[in-house]
């Protein structure tokens, strides 16, 4: 009776677990084999977002982009936000955003890979994506951050740093610094931060070093949410949430608008299962993530209107 009692509770507390976490939802096997459909590879790019500007931005020194997420999201989901899910400076193409749990090199020396639960995250790839790209373009910000320089994904080096993030507004920026010889050429440190807005408080992530001096950010940038793979967590579920991307501040102004757009990935590399829908409000894209459905192909991809904008 005894060993009844303790099943019968634990049973009880995993329920308990389960009713308290708002971004449950049934497993995407089982969603997927409800409606009939086959489940992509992971990564998964739930849904993206692109900007597109009239023209590049000259001189460029500084990206800003506000996040805004509805509930908390533990380390038991892969979730990645990134509200820089891919732009270019001097052609050289970057990306970032923040994570429930990264993952990494715990330094320079070190090969062996370690996980770290939420964090925000700072990666630029090579300039022909082929040639290998070291950790002297690394600078990290403290002792607890990760780093990696590998070829996996084309040949990128990165920096991470925990952050314990949740439900909340943040901004997400990278910041240009001081210029330094590298390599007989001028090279630029950028840095990543994280602020919350809640309470005004900012924390340093890492920097990268880009070849150049001066910088032109190109004319498109992207966002996007996904659901990704880690030897910790090889199938993560998806979490219901809502994520609100701002427009992108360079420079601190928000660049005139040619236009923007949602498309909804289903196959290839960050192919996805249908889960999420993007619309805006004012100049915020926000996108919804819940249950697998089936989607109208004509929708796949498709213009989002936002009211005017412009300065800062």
């Amino acid at each position: 009776m005894r060993h009844l009692v303790v099943i019968v509770a634990s049973t009880l507390v995993a329920a308990s677990t389960l009713a308290d976490d708002r971004c449950a939802q049934p497993s995407p096997r089982e969603m997927a084999e409800a409606l009939g459909v086959e489940l992509p590879r992971l990564p998964w790019h739930l849904a993206n977002i692109w900007w597109r500007f009239e023209e590049p931005v000259r001189d460029f020194e500084s990206l800003e982009v506000d996040v805004a997420i509805d509930r908390d999201v533990s380390d038991d989901y892969n979730l990645y936000i990134s509200p820089c899910g891919s732009a270019t400076i001097n052609g050289l193409q970057f990306y970032g955003g923040m994570q429930t749990n990264i993952n990494g090199w715990a330094n320079k020396q070190s090969r062996t890979r370690v996980h770290r639960g939420h964090g925000a995250i700072f990666s630029r790839w090579s300039a022909d994506k082929r040639t290998p790209i070291g950790l002297d373009h690394v600078r990290t910000a403290a002792d607890d951050c990760l780093v990696e320089s590998a070829g996996y994904e084309g040949e990128f080096a990165s920096v991470r740093r925990p952050y314990a993030w949740k439900a909340g507004n943040y901004t997400w920026s990278i910041t240009k610094g001081e210029t330094i010889e590298h390599n007989g050429q001028p090279a630029t440190w950028f840095t990543c931060r994280v602020k919350n807005l809640a309470d005004d408080t900012e924390v340093e992530m890492g920097s990268l070093l880009f070849e150049g001096e001066k910088f032109t950010y190109g004319d498109r940038h992207s966002a996007f949410v996904e659901v990704y793979s880690t030897s910790k967590i090889p199938r993560s579920n998806i979490p219901k949430v809502n994520v609100i991307f701002g427009m992108p501040r360079l420079n601190g102004e928000k660049p005139v608008l040619e236009g923007v757009s949602a498309y909804y990935p289903n196959q290839g590399g960050a192919g996805s299962p249908d889960c999420a829908t993007v619309r805006t409000e004012r100049d915020s894209c926000i996108v919804e993530v819940g249950p697998i459905f089936r989607r109208n192909e004509q929708q796949r991809s498709h213009e989002l209107k936002l009211e005017p904008t412009g300065g800062a």
